[in-house]
């Protein structure tokens, strides 16, 4: 069944009183994410429930974080872009190596 963009929806829950958070995905993306945590981390992170278009995952409340969004400075961001022409050069001449 193909959903909406608006009807992939996810709901974190918890309280105070426990030590436990519950996530409810219909969002693929957020799907792949957490089963990856649950295959990489299965101590941690459990998927508790799921039906042909969505999932329950049950994890510790400290693994739901809060960030201040990154500022680069212009000196960072030339690095970041000289970085990438750098490793996109390499892949292109290493594509056109094998191909020889």
């Amino acid at each position: 069944m193909k959903l909406s963009r608006y009807e992939q929806e996810t709901i974190i829950n918890y309280n105070a009183g426990e030590k436990t958070a519950w996530i409810y995905t219909r969002d693929p993306a957020v799907i792949r994410k957490l089963d990856t945590l649950v295959i990489e981390h299965p101590d941690t992170f459990k998927c508790v429930g799921e039906t042909d278009i969505d999932k329950a995952y049950e994890m510790p409340k400290t693994a739901i974080t809060y960030r201040k969004p990154r500022k680069l400075s212009e000196a960072q961001k030339e690095a970041a872009r000289e970085r990438l022409r750098k490793n996109l050069s390499n892949n292109q001449n290493n594509s056109s190596e094998r191909s020889n």
